[in-house]
């Protein structure tokens, strides 16, 4: 009987699989799933915040710690870049329209927030407590 943090494992890994397979085969099909799921971009953060908090809910009751999965996100991070680096050309001018929007930390106020709490927490784990 697979636990929990073995059932978001394999969801995550069925749904890239699913993913890279329709990429191979017809790349511009996938659009459709992008347009759905970002129909309702308000809609889409309610849902992905919950969802986050739920999977850091119980990546902490099974015994990770904020520090453990800070690491892991510099991993996911690191190989993002890798992915995201091919396209730099097309990024950049979308990077430096979302830094020059003057409304762009009002917008991004919770998502802010979200990480200097993450931020204080990681620092407490490894200093304060240690």
């Amino acid at each position: 009987m697979l636990d929990i943090i073995q059932w978001f494992a394999l969801i995550l890994a069925a749904v890239a699989l699913i993913k890279i397979i329709v990429i191979l085969i017809k790349p511009i099909s996938w659009i459709k799933v992008v347009d759905t799921v970002y129909a309702i971009p308000m809609l889409t953060a309610f849902i992905s915040l919950v969802l986050s908090a739920v999977v850091l809910f119980y990546l902490i009751e099974a015994g990770f710690g904020i520090v453990d999965i800070f690491a892991v996100m510099l991993f996911l991070g690191l190989l993002a870049a890798v992915g995201v680096s091919v396209y730099a050309k097309e990024f950049l001018p979308l990077a430096r329209k979302m830094l020059k929007d003057r409304t762009f930390v009002k917008k991004s106020w919770l998502y802010i927030i979200i990480w200097i709490v993450l931020i204080i927490w990681v620092f407490y784990e490894i200093f304060a407590v240690a």
